[in-house]
């Protein structure tokens, strides 16, 4: 039986169709900013170093925290750039889907998703689905926006991605599927109490 390990990271597609592109309706709340520079912290079965090209694989039972960020899969590579960002591939096991999670700032709000394969990009700060791709946001814990497709690059610094169908095929339709929740309105002011008369005990209106 492999052993669990912990670590802690401290260095710190054929031809796409109907693109879509859509932005989180909501002002100003983007990803929780300071993810970036958090450490990527890593728990698996089982860790591989790659010297030589510099890669980090860990397998089985993969979880990946670095702030509000969580990925779930079988396998995740894991390199770090010479200018210290981290960049990682998480890969699903066969038939099933790797796992995103991510809270937005100054909201109670999160970014959840799905694909065969999760790139991240820490430079860029984007993460791309790859097959069988679904994102979610939800408002609490009730679900509001949701899209499938074959391809999502969600772009953390603009809060802006992009879903693309793919060609038809027994496995996906071509087509992107998107469910977006109307916002909610902000709450009017409630209205001012209309003045009340007060009857005077004077027949002359209070004249002196």
């Amino acid at each position: 039986m492999q052993s669990k390990i912990h670590a802690s990271m401290k260095y710190s597609y054929a031809s796409l169709l109907f693109p879509l592109v859509l932005a989180l309706a909501g002002g100003a709340a983007h990803a929780e900013k300071a993810d970036r520079a958090k450490p990527m912290n890593i728990e698996a079965d089982a860790l591989r170093y790659d010297d030589l090209k510099q890669v980090s694989v860990f397998t089985g039972r993969v979880v990946v925290t670095k702030g509000t960020i969580v990925f779930r899969g079988a396998r995740i590579d894991v390199r770090q750039d010479a200018e210290g960002y981290q960049h990682g591939v998480v890969t699903a096991e066969p038939g099933k889907l790797a796992f995103f999670r991510q809270k937005r700032e100054g909201v109670d709000e999160f970014i959840e998703g799905e694909g065969e394969t999760i790139e991240y990009d820490g430079k860029a700060d984007r993460v791309k689905f790859v097959k069988r791709a679904e994102m979610r946001r939800f408002r609490g814990a009730t679900l509001a926006d949701e899209m499938t497709g074959s391809l999502i690059v969600y772009d953390n610094t603009t809060d802006v991605f992009t879903v693309d169908g793919g060609l038809a095929s027994p496995a996906t339709s071509g087509r992107v599927r998107a469910v977006l929740a109307p916002r909610p309105a902000a709450s009017a002011p409630a209205p001012a109490a209309p003045a009340q008369l007060r009857p005077s005990s004077s027949t002359d209106g209070g004249k002196k």
